[in-house]
């Protein structure tokens, strides 16, 4: 199958091609391997490569509503047998899987065809992918910019064309920040409908929801049916909607009534081009009959990023502790981000981050109170259009102090100072409206609906009370109808 052919249809598509005879999943196969093989050079969009395992599955009899797919895993947490899951670390690179991960085994059972795994920041923690293991991975836009993260691989392999969809992630914003960057469709389901198992239960407390990047809303709606099976380890018994989500792309939504906002919760700048993707976005909805009004939850954005950040550290904390376990690594083997997050974690007393989580209420009772009178709340996904590589990097003047900082314990100075604050704030600034949902459990989603004058993609994000995912997927098939962008992809960059 000739690459042109193999990225005119999504996956769906290509399951409907593999169901009628018209391609065998080996075909398929082979088509994004050439591909992987031709772009990821330049854009270093995969940690592993399973060729071995892709080859297995292709030549099996295909079942499944996605019998016969190429897939990527995101390497965060998606496990996969016998196989390293490397969370954007070296030291986990040599610690393999047990066992596939619930959602790799509902993804096997859809009859996907799993060849390898997608780069991420180290445990998922920035919204770019710069890692000291793996380097930068880089926009197929534009390969001096990021395609975000943490789900950063998955999202440039999927703008590439390795792959019409990859798993991915979503504890701060990780779906929802690629699929912004890279023109691609992101969606963070609300708390519980998706099982983290079985190594995880209530991720992050219950921020963290696992899906997948792709390029048509059918897609992820057809996905979103095969992750919301009940899992009853999990710790939630979640309703679901009484008919399948992948219906929801065929049935308009009703008139919404969309409260928008483009003020950074931080109060730190935003950038003209989402500005202008909002407001572009807010007269697209009212020609579709939607009334849109500007409008915001009385949120305190940022007590809301502190209590974000505190949580959030608290967890690095564990995560180096527990890879440091499996790995027999030491601290200073990981990424000195990764290293300062973690020491600032160790730092806090227990009250604090008890404290920190209890606020997590408040901010979701205000977001709820928005949502007595608006449907739905319009936001930029990102501040500003995907960075530069290297922008966000960690200064080396920084790199070379801070090591002997931490080995004297600085980590408690460091969580009592200002210093804390800034580290919340550069965390977040270009990224300060997509924790609201994690900390809420909302669901929400970025639908590519701008590109810069530069040709950038840069996404809008909506986010909806509890169990809106259905009308999230009506809207932005709405949205797809009105003004399509699945034939819309990068040119090849060349190395």
């Amino acid at each position: 199958m000739r690459f042109d052919e193999y990225r005119a249809h999504d996956a769906v598509g290509l399951a409907e091609l593999v169901a009628k005879g018209d391609v065998h999943p080996t075909e398929l196969l082979q088509a994004a391997l050439d591909r992987n093989a031709e772009i990821n050079p330049v854009i270093n969009a995969m940690s592993l490569l399973m060729e071995d395992v892709g080859k297995e599955l292709a030549g099996r009899t295909a079942t499944g509503p996605f019998a016969g797919v190429p897939f990527l895993l995101k390497d965060l947490a998606q496990d996969y047998a016998g196989y390293p899951t490397s969370a954007g670390t070296g030291p986990l690179r040599g610690v393999r899987a047990a066992r596939h991960s619930i959602n790799v085994e509902r993804w096997l059972a859809a009859g996907l065809v799993i060849f390898g795994k997608t780069t991420t920041s180290e445990f998922g923690a920035k919204g770019v992918v710069e890692t000291r293991t793996f380097g930068a991975t880089r926009n197929p836009w534009n390969p001096d910019h990021t395609p975000g993260g943490s789900s950063g691989g998955s999202g440039a392999a999927v703008a590439a064309g390795i792959v019409p969809m990859a798993g991915a992630s979503d504890g701060g914003g990780s779906i929802r920040i690629p699929a912004a960057c890279n023109g691609l469709f992101g969606l963070k389901a609300g708390r519980g409908l998706i099982s983290n198992g079985p190594v995880l239960g209530d991720a992050l407390f219950g921020a963290v929801s696992e899906g997948v990047l792709s390029r048509s809303v059918r897609d992820t709606a057809v996905m979103l049916d095969i992750l919301s099976q009940p899992d009853p380890g999990g710790p939630y018994a979640v309703t679901r909607p009484d008919r399948p989500f992948r219906d929801a792309v065929t049935e308009p939504p009703r008139r919404l009534r969309i409260g928008f906002t483009h003020e950074s919760p931080q109060g730190t700048p935003v950038d003209a081009e989402a500005v202008r993707a909002v407001e572009d976005v807010a007269r697209l909805l009212e020609s579709l009959g939607h009334t849109v009004e500007p409008a915001a939850p009385a949120i305190d954005g940022k007590q809301l990023a502190m209590d974000f950040m505190t949580v959030w550290t608290a967890l690095a904390a564990a995560e180096l502790k527990h890879a440091c376990q499996l790995s027999g690594a030491a601290p200073t083997d990981f990424d000195i981000d990764t290293q300062v997050l973690a020491a600032v974690g160790r730092a806090l007393a227990a009250p604090d981050v008890i404290e920190a989580h209890a606020r997590w209420n408040d901010h979701t009772r205000a977001l709820s109170a928005f949502h007595t009178t608006h449907d739905l709340l319009l936001t930029p996904t990102l501040a500003a259009p995907p960075l530069r590589i290297g922008e966000n990097r960690t200064p080396a003047i920084a790199e070379t102090v801070l090591p002997p900082l931490l080995r004297l314990g600085a980590g408690k100075l460091m969580s009592r100072t200002n210093f804390y604050v800034d580290l919340v704030t550069a965390n977040l600034s270009a990224v300060p409206f997509t924790q609201l949902a994690n900390i809420t459990g909302r669901p929400a989603m970025s639908v590519p609906t701008h590109w810069t004058a530069s040709g950038l993609p840069l996404g809008t994000q909506f986010v909806g009370p509890s169990g809106s995912e259905y009308l999230l997927l009506q809207l932005a098939a709405e949205i797809e109808t009105a003004q399509p962008w699945f034939n819309r992809h990068p040119e090849a960059p060349r190395p």
